[in-house]
């Protein structure tokens, strides 16, 4: 599909209506992620992003393994909706986990300390960098995603799971699939309060 940056960027929007289809195959979606892996900057090229694709039935573990670990922490009163809104995420194609390497944090911690401070920063922005690279892709090809953060609550048994080595810190989720919604419409701010411009 050739959609050029610009409308990529403005199309990219958080979907909530999806359904467990894809319009592109496993592997493309392999290609998408490997292809922004590679290519998605970071601070001193640290590389330190990791990524974790689930689909078909441990795409379907992550949302229900989601849906108890709240059912115990949510009144029984507000449940419903909670309970609705990850039935949604459950009921796209796939999600894509986004990690951060804390031992190759640490290393450059170790390595520059005058940065020290300044590297858990810059992983944080390298792997936002990531998550949109990825979304917007997917966006690209037709998918509808949405950013979610269940994290923490939900990170030792995703590692217990799925082997994640205990260095992987889990940051985000974005579950996928054919969008069944149109997002709604959006309100900006005047770009005067925003940007700034000195000739």
């Amino acid at each position: 599909m050739n959609t050029d940056f610009y409308t990529a960027v403005k199309n990219r929007r958080s979907i909530y209506g999806i359904t467990n289809e894809s319009l592109i195959s496993d592997e493309k979606i392999q290609e998408i992620i490997n292809h922004s892996v590679s290519h998605t900057p970071s601070a001193f090229n640290s590389q330190s992003a990791r990524v974790v694709l689930l689909l078909g039935e441990n795409h379907h573990y992550l949302w229900d393994l989601t849906k108890e670990t709240l059912r115990k922490i949510v009144p029984p009163d507000n449940f419903s909706s909670t309970k609705e809104r990850i039935n949604s995420f459950l009921n796209g194609y796939g999600t894509v986990l986004f990690f951060e390497d804390q031992d190759v944090v640490a290393g450059l911690q170790n390595q520059f300390p005058l940065y020290k401070d300044n590297f858990p920063i810059w992983s944080q922005q390298s792997s936002g960098m990531l998550q949109y690279v990825i979304w917007t892709s997917l966006e690209v090809e037709g998918l509808g995603a949405s950013l979610q953060h269940y994290n923490p609550l939900i990170d030792e048994d995703v590692k217990k799971q799925w082997g994640i080595p205990n260095n992987w810190k889990l940051i985000a989720q974005l579950p996928f699939g054919n969008p069944t919604t149109m997002a709604g419409d959006k309100e900006f701010k005047p770009l005067e309060e925003r940007v700034m411009v000195f000739k």
